[in-house]
């Protein structure tokens, strides 16, 4: 296990994740105004990826037929969102990356070494349907030279109470996902 100052400040004693996603860093000092607009627009994106997510599989024995179709109004959209998310995506998206993340930062591995104390933004697709990329103000606290590329080990901040709370939310229902994944039979 690792024990780099980075991994203690971000992940010890808080639910981390483990995953693979579109995510990239943009460099570049990033105005207040700027922060306060993504962090709004990043909560309302957490929160209704939360209704959806969470809604979904839901079944009542009281409503069979309803929830039928419920569940193929929902499937329609999700096709239609996983289309024009197929023809939004332009030739500049982030590649799917392995991410250790939690609330606190995460970790990434990128093409381009960034100097430590950097500040700038970390951008990911929270789902795989949804075409709106999260984007999170953060410092770089590492950049370790890794097999050619690099592992950046980025604090996530300034975060509102309300987007730091979303953001746990959100990663909390992303590991629960994969444990439900990890018991399911082959």
């Amino acid at each position: 296990m690792d024990t780099t100052p980075w991994q203690q400040e971000l992940f010890a004693d808080v639910l981390a994740c483990e995953e693979i996603r579109p995510a990239g860093y943009l460099p570049g000092d990033v105005d207040a105004a700027a922060v306060q607009s993504a962090a709004a627009r990043g909560e309302a994106l957490l929160r209704a990826l939360a209704v959806v997510e969470d809604g979904r599989g839901e079944e009542s024995d009281e409503h069979g037929a309803t929830h039928l179709a419920i569940a193929r109004i929902e499937a329609r959209l999700d096709l239609l969102t996983a289309m024009v998310a197929t023809l939004a995506r332009s030739a500049q998206d982030d590649p799917a990356r392995e991410l250790h993340w939690s609330a606190r930062g995460v970790r990434l591995r990128m093409p381009e070494a960034v100097p430590a104390g950097s500040r700038g933004r970390f951008r990911v697709q929270p789902a795989d349907w949804l075409p709106e990329p999260l984007l999170i103000p953060a410092t770089v606290l590492a950049c370790i030279e890794a097999g050619g590329e690099y592992d950046l080990w980025l604090r996530f901040g300034p975060l509102g109470p309300a987007l730091a709370a979303a953001l746990e939310r959100h990663l909390f229902r992303q590991h629960r996902k994969a444990v439900a994944g990890q018991r399911r039979p082959r």
